[in-house]
C-alpha cells in the first residue's frame, strides 16, 4: 500500500473542499473591501462555521460535484462502463439532488441520499442546463467556458494516478471530456485537462517542489497543444494565463493585485491560473495559499476549490491544517471518497 499517495489523494480532495468553504461564504460580495467590512482587514482567513450545518462550515456545489465525479468514475468501474458514461450519469444524479427529481436509469450513485448533496449551493446554470438536457435525451448545446467544468475533475487524475490506472495523457483527456459534458466551450474543458496534468504530476511526486511544479504547469501547456491542436487559439490563450501566473508568484507584489491580474475567476481558464498562481507562490504554506485564493471579488469558492485541489496534491492530508479539517463540513465523507478513489472500488459508510 502507497500510503503517502493515499494522504496526496485524501489531501487533494479535502483542500479542494476546505477552499470551497473558505470561499463560498464571499463568493458573491464583490469586492475585497466588502469582504473585509465582514471579516476583518486581512479577509476571511478561518473557516465560516456559523451555518446551520451543526456548526461546520458548508461547502458548495463545487464539492458537491466533485464527489459525484469519484462516485461516477468507481461505478463505471464496477458496472464495466467507460469512465466518461459513468461520470455524465453520476453528474444527472447531482442535478436530480437539486431538481428534487427521481429516476430509475440514473439510480446508482449513494451519495445521492446524503443530505448535504442534496442541498442547493448555488448550482451552476450551464450544469443545470446542460444536464438536463442529457436528463431528457437531449444533446446540450452551449458555448460556456465557465469554472463549473474545472472546478470538479480532481477525482480523475487521483483516480489515474493509483498503479497506473491511466496514463497522464489519458487522465487529461478524461479530465477534459468530463467538463464537457456540460461546458462546450474548448476554454471550459482545455483548463480541466491541464489541471488534471498538474494534479497527476504532484500526487506522484515524492518530494515536491514549487520548481517541479512550474515544470508540470509548463509540460502540462505542450501536452495541451498536443492533445487539443484543433483549438490552437484557446489553447495560446490557456498558455499565456499559465505563464502570466507562474510570472505573477514571483514578482513581490500583493495577492490581491496579482489575482486581479488573472481575472475574476467566473470562467475556466481565470479560475484555474489562480488556483496555479496561489498554489505556486504559497507552495510551502497551505493556509497562505488558500487566503489568497478567496479573498478577491470573483469567483471566491472555485478559485478556493482549484486551489485547495492542486496544493493539497502536493502536501497530503496530514500537513493541512487541522483548524480547517476540524471545521469544513462532510470531512468523513470525503475522507471515505478519497480512500475509495485510491483502492479503485466504491463502498457506502
Amino acid at each position: 500500500m502507497d500510503t503517502k499517495l493515499q494522504d496526496r489523494i485524501r489531501g487533494s480532495l479535502i483542500g479542494g473542499a476546505i477552499g470551497d468553504a473558505l470561499g463560498y461564504p464571499v463568493e458573491f460580495i464583490h469586492s475585497f473591501k466588502g469582504i473585509q467590512n465582514k471579516y476583518g482587514e486581512r479577509g476571511i482567513t478561518r473557516l465560516d462555521t456559523n451555518s446551520k450545518q451543526a456548526g461546520k462550515a458548508v461547502v458548495s456545489d463545487d464539492t458537491q460535484m466533485t464527489l459525484f465525479t469519484a462516485n461516477g468514475l468507481l461505478n463505471a468501474k464496477r458496472l464495466g462502463q467507460p469512465l466518461k458514461v459513468g461520470v455524465a450519469y453520476a453528474y444527472v444524479e447531482w442535478y436530480l439532488t437539486q431538481t428534487h427529481k427521481k429516476s430509475k436509469k440514473f439510480n446508482d450513485c449513494w451519495i445521492a441520499q446524503i443530505p448535504e448533496l442534496n442541498k442547493l449551493r448555488a448550482p451552476g446554470n450551464t450544469c443545470l442546463s446542460a444536464l438536463h438536457d442529457i436528463y431528457s435525451g437531449l444533446e446540450p448545446f452551449n458555448n460556456s467556458k465557465g469554472c463549473g467544468g474545472v472546478m470538479r475533475i480532481a477525482p480523475i487524475p487521483l483516480y489515474a494516478a493509483v498503479d497506473g490506472r491511466l496514463s497522464i495523457e489519458d487522465a487529461d483527456r478524461l479530465a477534459g471530456d468530463a467538463a464537457e459534458i456540460t461546458h462546450l466551450h474548448p476554454l471550459g474543458f482545455i483548463p480541466a485537462a491541464l489541471m488534471a496534468h498538474v494534479i497527476y504530476r504532484l500526487a506522484l511526486d515524492t518530494e515536491p517542489t514549487r520548481e517541479n511544479m512550474q515544470r508540470y504547469i509548463e509540460e502540462g501547456v505542450e501536452e495541451m497543444r498536443k492533445i487539443y491542436s484543433q483549438y490552437p487559439d484557446d489553447v495560446e490563450y490557456m498558455a499565456k494565463l499559465a505563464e502570466k501566473a507562474i510570472l505573477l508568484a514571483g514578482n513581490g507584489k500583493s495577492d490581491l493585485e496579482n489575482v486581479n491580474l488573472l481575472g475574476e475567476g467566473w470562467v475556466g481558464e481565470e479560475a484555474l491560473a489562480v488556483g496555479l498562481y496561489c498554489a505556486l507562490k504559497h507552495f510551502d504554506s497551505f493556509e497562505d495559499a488558500l487566503v489568497a485564493s478567496v479573498n478577491h471579488g470573483g469567483d471566491s469558492d472555485s478559485t478556493g476549490a482549484v486551489t485547495g485541489n492542486i496544493l493539497g496534491a502536493a502536501v497530503g492530508y496530514e500537513a493541512i491544517p487541522q483548524f480547517y479539517k476540524d471545521d469544513v463540513e462532510l470531512h468523513d465523507l470525503i475522507l471515505h471518497m478519497a480512500d475509495d478513489l485510491y483502492r479503485g472500488e466504491v463502498t457506502e459508510m
